[in-house]
């Protein structure tokens, strides 16, 4: 079974950065894509970005794409989601999940943590 914990996340004024972290427990999730999904108030759930289990490709939102950098570390069995030049549009609840790589699709996804919430004010 596997545990995914959020952090990093919190009330930042538009232009700042965060660093999200999402970290594994109970096994390793190497041979497994991460994605980070996020939930803004009134909307759908959507993707973010996504990294396979090398770390040697990315998939990016068209909106986040230029601002947002996923990485991970597979022997800290961690995942990170850069933000930079953030914008009152990417305020939201933000999750990460294990599953297929690239996907949008929350299906494709067996494992997700309870999220981390970030908060960009104008």
């Amino acid at each position: 079974q596997l545990h995914l914990v959020e952090s990093g996340g919190g009330l930042v004024q538009a232009g700042d950065s965060l660093r999200l972290s999402c970290v594994a427990s109970g096994r390793t999730f190497e041979g497994f894509g991460m994605t980070w999904f996020r939930r803004g108030p009134g909307k759908e759930q959507e993707f973010v970005a996504s990294i396979n289990w090398e770390g040697t490709d990315t998939r990016y939102a068209e909106s986040v794409k230029g601002r947002f950098t996923i990485s991970r570390d597979n022997a800290k069995n961690t995942v990170w989601l850069q933000m930079n030049r953030l914008k009152e549009e990417d305020t939201g609840h933000y999750l990460c999940a294990e599953g297929r790589f690239g996907s949008k699709y929350t299906s494709q996804y067996d494992y997700w943590g309870q999220g981390t919430q970030v908060t960009v004010s104008s």
